[in-house]
């Protein structure tokens, strides 16, 4: 690898990992104003959305400018086209933490109510995905990226449950409708959070093995990487 593109791919790797701090940062800041029904904390989420918009599309132009000047092969071609693929991830997780910013909007006009989902433990449960899948990168941990993708049944069935409670509260309390849609659709961004974090875990995987394992379902239970077989 030549000086210049070495310059280059640090650079990628260093904003990349700036737009996934900032993502964090919304998705936390979305599910306070949701949980505390915050609309100021909202308003904040949904306005610095712009910034993570701006930061996607000049990710995405330096690793077309990389491609375009160097001669681009093997593992360094593997992380432009992984870095190209989180960076459009992570502007969607930015959307879905702005999905749950305008339910907290509409939850602080609605009159106070028990919400019957635990929003917090889903939200932890998909910010540790997002979090590792990011450390995973940073780290070329290919075993971190591995569990990163077994977590994801896990938030799954969160959300199955979630859908359960859902209908239950429903038929009990069909006046609450309302607000019981919203609480309800802000777990089911925090579910697609955890989707969009298997991705970048995926994304890793396929830099540091080559390997493409989308749509393979072992890779929910396996934990490892697999071994190298013995020629």
């Amino acid at each position: 690898m030549s000086i210049h593109l070495l310059h280059e791919v640090e650079k990628l790797k260093k904003r990349v990992l700036t737009l996934g701090a900032l993502v964090e940062e919304q998705v936390r800041k979305s599910v306070e104003a949701a949980s505390k029904r915050d609309e100021k904390l909202a308003a904040e989420v949904i306005a610095a959305d712009a910034e993570i918009d701006r930061m996607e599309v000049d990710i995405e132009e330096d690793c077309l400018k990389v491609l375009a000047l160097y001669q681009v092969v093997a593992g360094d071609l593997r992380f432009i086209i992984a870095i190209l693929k989180m960076n459009s991830d992570l502007e969607r997780i930015g959307d879905l933490a702005v999905n749950i910013a305008e339910r907290a909007q509409f939850l602080s006009n609605l009159e106070p109510d028990e919400m019957p989902f635990n929003l917090r433990d889903m939200a932890a449960k998909a910010q540790a995905m997002l979090k590792k899948s990011l450390d995973a990168l940073v780290n070329r941990d290919v075993a971190l990226a591995y569990r990163v993708c077994a977590a994801d049944e896990e938030v799954d069935n969160a959300n199955r449950q979630a859908y359960a409670v859902l209908m239950e509260a429903v038929q009990k309390s069909p006046p609450r409708l309302k607000t019981l849609i919203h609480q309800f659709t802000a777990m089911r961004q925090l579910e697609r959070i955890a989707d969009h974090a298997t991705n970048i875990a995926e994304d890793v995987i396929y830099m540091l093995q080559g390997e493409i394992v989308r749509h393979r379902a072992e890779k929910y239970s396996r934990l490892e990487p697999p071994r190298p077989q013995k020629l």
